[in-house]
């Protein structure tokens, strides 16, 4: 039996008032997978815990199949966890780590025909007999696994089981656990700082961010219609193409977003989205642009939809399969600060008392778009670049865009770039997506 799993509005406050989860809303389906996605400290393993009845919740609703579960204790939630550190007793064998909570469920049951079934299931047969010193740490996790499998749990919950792991091995379990789940059909809530992981393993994707939900959806929904600039920063490899960028739109010519020594020009007439930018007339917006969405190419060659820049190639990272081209082209990039990091303890945060520039609205605005998609540095084009204590380590360029390795560049050349604006994503000072915001996503065909 697998379980559907219901969060509303939870909240988690540690000691001095630290809130590490913020009304927190989710359904979870039977026999779904789902990722928790987020960087260290977002609250992510948090939630995990709260599920397992290894947290109280402060605020909020659990439910469990429909009934009320705050309350339960975590032996009669049926759920099975896999943790980072695998947990494993060393003075056991992996028989025994495997059938050590069956002998805690049924004392007078035989666990040998469950433990050799999973130990088959996962291709652990020849371990059954040794230490978890003498296993590698792919071993070790596969044993750990076995250990939640052999219960037949209603729910896995997985706190970051292949982190400890190298990249190769990684890859190699990940396949195998995407496997184990779909075909043993359980409700699997998976937590990860690896966006990789979180792609490829999710059935639904939800993105944390200081304990504040962002956005949930599909893999594909995510990464192509990010809900706002956290989300479309967090995700995609290499990561999104940020720009501080300003809107002109004049009422007797082309509508056009300035990136400092050049910009983009709307093609007329105007799509719906790109109207929705005259609201933003002579304000600064960040435009997004993914390694995918430029290509290398003469201007006579661009198709409809497409626009000309022109970039000095400023260092190439060879892929193998493909090359990654820093490009300048004298845009000033926005900055999602501290992305990586987790929120900051309280004697480090300011002071409420703190005078503010700004009216209350004002405030209140900037502190609801900081809640939704964390703090941007989006200043006057014409001020000076962000302290150094608040901008992320800077590479080379403004503008990354994937090639093929067979296209010979070298530094200091100067590109023509196109543009395709289908795929533009345009945010406001608070980090909110104001478009492109279409009706569906494109067929993989097109």
């Amino acid at each position: 039996m697998t379980r559907a799993i219901s969060l509303h509005d939870v909240s988690k406050t540690y000691t001095r008032g630290v809130r590490v989860v913020d009304q927190l809303s989710l359904d979870i389906a039977p026999g779904e997978f789902l990722v928790l996605l987020g960087p260290s400290g977002c609250g992510k393993s948090t939630v995990l815990r709260m599920i397992a009845g290894l947290e109280d919740i402060d605020e909020g609703l659990l439910f469990l199949d429909g009934e009320y579960g705050n309350d339960l204790p975590p032996s009669d939630r049926d759920m099975a966890m896999v943790f980072q550190n695998f947990a494993l007793y060393p003075s056991m064998t992996s028989r025994d780590n495997i059938g050590f909570p069956l002998r805690i469920e049924s004392p007078g049951a035989d666990p040998a025909p469950r433990v050799d079934a999973t130990a088959r299931m996962l291709g652990i047969e020849d371990l059954l007999d040794r230490f978890p010193a003498q296993l590698s740490g792919g071993e070790r996790q596969r044993v750990a696994m076995g250990r939640a499998i052999a219960r037949h749990p209603s729910a896995f919950l997985m706190d970051e089981p292949l982190s400890n792991l190298d990249a190769k091995l990684r890859n190699r379990l990940r396949a195998e656990i995407s496997r184990l789940t779909r075909e043993l059909g359980v409700t699997t809530v998976y937590v990860t700082h690896d966006q990789s992981e979180a792609m490829s393993l999710g059935d639904r994707v939800a993105v944390l961010r200081g304990g504040v939900l962002q956005q949930v959806g599909s893999p594909r929904t995510v990464y192509s219609l990010p809900s706002n600039v956290f989300v479309a920063a967090f995700i995609g490899t290499p990561r999104i193409n940020l720009l501080r960028g300003l809107v002109r739109a004049p009422l007797d010519g082309a509508m056009t977003i300035s990136l400092g020594k050049q910009f983009l020009r709307l093609p007329e007439p105007l799509c719906l989205d790109h109207q929705l930018l005259r609201v933003q007339q002579g304000r600064e917006v960040i435009v997004g642009l993914r390694s995918e969405a430029v290509r290398i190419a003469k201007p006579s060659a661009a198709r409809t939809g497409e626009v000309v820049l022109t970039g000095l190639v400023e260092h190439l990272e060879f892929q193998g399969h493909e090359v990654l081209v820093h490009f300048d082209t004298g845009s000033r990039p926005a900055v999602v600060a501290d992305l990586e990091a987790p929120r900051p303890r309280p004697d480090e945060r300011p002071s409420r008392r703190r005078r503010r520039g700004g009216t209350v609205l004002d405030r209140l605005r900037g502190r609801a778009g900081a809640l939704r998609a964390g703090p941007v540095v989006t200043t006057d084009p014409s001020a000076p670049d962000p302290a150094p204590d608040f901008a992320e380590p800077r590479l080379p360029g403004d503008l990354i865009v994937r090639t093929t390795p067979d296209l010979r560049l070298r530094q200091g050349m100067q590109v023509p770039l196109l543009v395709d604006l289908a795929h533009l994503f345009v945010f406001d000072q608070s980090g909110e997506r104001i478009c492109p915001n279409p009706a569906r996503l494109p067929d993989l065909d097109e």
